[in-house]
């Protein structure tokens, strides 16, 4: 995204339009092209009724298959929902940016921020970034529905808030180190409005964990906050650090099919050892939210930090302890894992 001199985006996209539904009360007249997976629309039940011409199910986020399915959209389609996680809504963004059509956006879990964020996470060259498009232009949100998500992804968006630990650390670090661009410097006040975000995650880990409707919204507003702090700044260093290159590098030992919460959250807490933070709050907040830590084996993880700095540089990544990593904090990293 480019920045201004005075510091301020070129543009900064809204959050989308946030409605608290029953999904069965929803109502679309329009002809939907649906973007969903299996689970994600048989979690739904049939009770969101839509006028559906036209159904994809994207199975991983290589670009050319998100463009292909843009592209495959038949031009009776008047509006795109995506139903499910990710995935599904990294994919119809796509499609929303090249079709020029309106975006409805329905998650079955609160696992990431996708769903309010201006841009897609596309996987290219065994590394994931970031495609700006826009965020949808509505959120629907059936709080009965999140809630009876499975444990493991029902709050792992937990994750993209907590990750400002290691993200604000390897901020600060680049700045340091004389390896922040003009349009990513460190800004104190920011850094700090982030930590406040952090520790109210930390506060109710729990609580959005086991599907509490007050955790869960309050979870969703973190969310939100967490979105717009790094638009109205152009970059997404306060929350995205090492963390996700851990696990974006890990995902191609371990394969595409776990999701983002199981790769992220080891991440965390990995990362943070080896800045050399106290990771016991990170891990208890992550395991109170359901997340997996455990589904990364232990050659993938050493695999995965033996390699970091090396995948750091080639796939150009904010500068981070990733570019850095030596055998003394692979070592801590790899035993706040076990």
């Amino acid at each position: 995204m480019m920045t201004e001199p005075n510091g301020l985006p070129r543009r900064v996209w809204p959050l989308p339009r946030i409605e608290v539904v029953s999904l069965a009360d929803a109502r679309e007249t329009r002809a939907v092209a649906l973007y969903t997976s299996g689970p994600a629309w048989e979690a739904i039940g049939g009770v969101l009724a839509l006028p559906v011409v036209w159904r994809a199910e994207p199975t991983d986020a290589a670009e050319e298959r998100f463009v292909a399915l843009a592209d495959a959209m038949p031009d009776e389609a008047e509006v795109i929902y995506a139903v499910g996680g990710g995935l599904p809504v990294d994919a119809a963004k796509i499609a929303m940016a090249r079709r020029g059509l309106p975006l409805v956006a329905v998650p079955t879990a609160l696992s990431v921020d996708a769903h309010l964020t201006p841009a897609s996470g596309i996987r290219r060259d065994g590394c994931v970034f970031y495609q700006e498009t826009g965020a949808p232009e509505r959120l629907l949100i059936d709080w009965e529905v999140i809630a009876a998500a499975p444990s493991w992804v029902r709050a792992a968006g937990l994750g993209d808030v907590l990750s400002i630990a290691t993200g604000i650390w390897d901020w600060r670090f680049a700045e340091q180190q004389g390896r922040n661009p003009p349009g990513e410097r460190w800004i104190a006040y920011v850094a700090d409005m982030a930590r406040i975000l952090l520790a109210e995650a930390i506060r109710v880990a729990e609580s959005a964990g086991a599907g509490d409707q007050a955790g869960l919204a309050r979870l969703l507003q973190l969310l939100a906050l967490e979105v717009q702090l790094c638009s109205l700044i152009g970059h997404s260093r306060p929350e995205e650090g090492s963390e996700h290159a851990f696990a974006y590098s890990v995902e191609n030992l371990v394969g595409l099919g776990l999701p983002h919460g199981d790769l992220v959250g080891p991440g965390i807490v990995a990362m943070a050892a080896a800045q050399g933070q106290e990771t016991a709050p990170l891990r208890a907040a992550l395991e109170a939210s359901g997340a997996r830590l455990d589904r990364i084996p232990a050659h993938a993880a050493r695999a995965t930090l033996s390699g970091l700095p090396a995948y750091a540089e080639r796939h150009r990544l904010p500068f981070s302890i990733a570019h850095t990593l030596d055998d003394r904090q692979r070592e801590a990293a790899l035993r706040s894992l076990w």
